[in-house]
């Protein structure tokens, strides 16, 4: 398919990108040809990356501009951040423009899909062996693979668990939960509690626009969103399992927490009530550690642990998130991107990704991770879990149905319906062609 036609897909809209995908995918790479420029003889030029909200710190994003100039001089790598929020729809414009494509671009794993099957990234086989080769998280590479071609490469994935203050438990007398529902009431009664008379204290921090967080609570009370069987997906979410998983949700979101309607400008830095002691527990991956006050680390005021199970002393399956990193199909430096992409997936800033928390996307550098969270991490992703894989899936989640499917389960009494009425417009949209 030639990139003129390419770039009308993508411009059309998410659904009917990915109802083309097969059609575009059957035509051939869509990709302009990459120029032969050497490396070696590029000057002036400025790479665009586009990295999502909260993946990184100032400081490893500043590392990654600094050692890109430096190895490239003359050159410069500009990372441009982006709001999770809305992305999807941005991506579908940005990635058709020859002159706003940024040159490489981070997306969720629950995303990627949804352009590298209409042919909006290059593909990067070529790099794979050089990048890491079988260390890279197998799953991911699955992920960002289509029709047998790689497109995309494994970020970072991150694992779930709870970040709770121990301090606090002991002094309301909680006992550490071992189940769902001793969770869900933990955080009922140590918002009753409110042992330090902190003004406008919640148990927990729990919002519906942090769609993964009341999502791995559904996961790991045996909720599902959908299967396929055959050549088509049903849904599950209405179904009794899945609607007993909600029921606890919607517990926390009704007497847990103070922040299930939370703005999502807030929760891009959620921790903030953590740190304010606002809180006493809250859901994270293991990056949020890092942004914790240390005082309150110091001090031997905070515990980590895996979000429970149904049964006592059972690990709950949680959301495995994570991002891509690919590149641009309209890259304008395409050269320069993948000497970039090198640079991310080289020893030192895979170890600087750990330290911060993610399990990195050459995982023979997890070792860089320190801290509680490490210690618990790897048997929170054996237990983990991913929403339907197929491009479809970011459409729904592009076009917020996700996220407007918690906020109604937040604002809303009856499960049931909301369960009934959500769940026929992901098995439309999942089935749309």
């Amino acid at each position: 398919m030639n990139n003129k036609r390419f770039k009308k897909i993508l411009a059309a809209g998410v659904a009917l990108v990915t109802s083309l995908s097969l059609v575009a995918c059957s035509s051939g790479n869509s990709a302009k040809p990459a120029s032969s420029r050497d490396v070696g003889e590029i000057n002036g030029e400025t790479l665009r990356v586009w990295l999502m909200e909260g993946s990184f710190t100032d400081g490893t994003v500043k590392y990654l501009e600094d050692q890109f100039a430096k190895k490239y001089p003359g050159n410069k790598l500009k990372v441009e951040l982006q709001p999770w929020d809305g992305i999807v729809q941005k991506l579908q414009t940005s990635l058709a423009s020859d002159s706003e494509s940024p040159d490489l671009v981070e997306t969720g794993n629950t995303q990627t899909s949804t352009f590298s099957s209409v042919g909006a990234f290059a593909p990067l086989t070529d790099l794979y062996d050089e990048v890491g080769g079988k260390d890279l998280i197998p799953s991911f590479i699955e992920a960002g693979s289509w029709n047998d071609t790689l497109y995309s490469l494994p970020l970072y994935a991150g694992a779930r668990g709870v970040f709770y203050r121990s301090d606090l438990f002991e002094k309301a007398g909680i006992d550490k939960p071992t189940t769902l529902d001793d969770l869900a009431q933990a955080a009922i009664d140590l918002g009753a509690a409110n042992p330090d008379g902190v003004g406008g204290f919640s148990g927990m921090y729990l919002a519906a626009v942090d769609i993964h967080a009341p999502e791995s609570i559904f996961f790991a009370g045996g909720g599902e969103w959908a299967v396929q069987e055959g050549d088509k997906w049903v849904q599950k979410l209405s179904e009794p399992q899945s609607v007993e998983a909600l029921k606890r949700v919607k517990k926390i979101f009704s007497d847990g927490t103070a922040y299930a309607l939370d703005s999502q400008a807030s929760q891009k830095a959620f921790e903030k009530y953590f740190n304010e002691e606002k809180v006493g527990m809250l859901l994270g991956t293991g990056n949020i550690g890092a942004k914790i006050d240390q005082k309150l680390w110091d001090e031997g005021k905070v515990a980590v642990m895996p979000i429970p199970g149904v049964k006592d002393g059972e690990l709950g399956a949680t959301f495995a998130g994570g991002s891509h990193i690919s590149l641009s199909a309209n890259a304008k430096n395409p050269e320069l991107a993948k000497e970039a992409l090198k640079l991310i997936f080289s020893e030192d800033f895979q170890n600087q990704i750990a330290k911060e928390g993610w399990v990195p996307g050459n995982t023979t550098y997890s070792g860089a991770a320190t801290g509680p969270f490490a210690e618990i991490a790897a048997q929170i992703v054996d237990v983990s879990k991913l929403t339907p894989n197929t491009p479809q899936w970011g459409v729904a989640s592009g076009n917020n149905v996700v996220r407007d499917f918690w906020t109604a389960l937040a604002q809303e009494d009856d499960v049931q319906a909301v369960a009934d009425r959500y769940g026929q417009r992901l098995e439309d949209i999942l089935n749309s062609k």
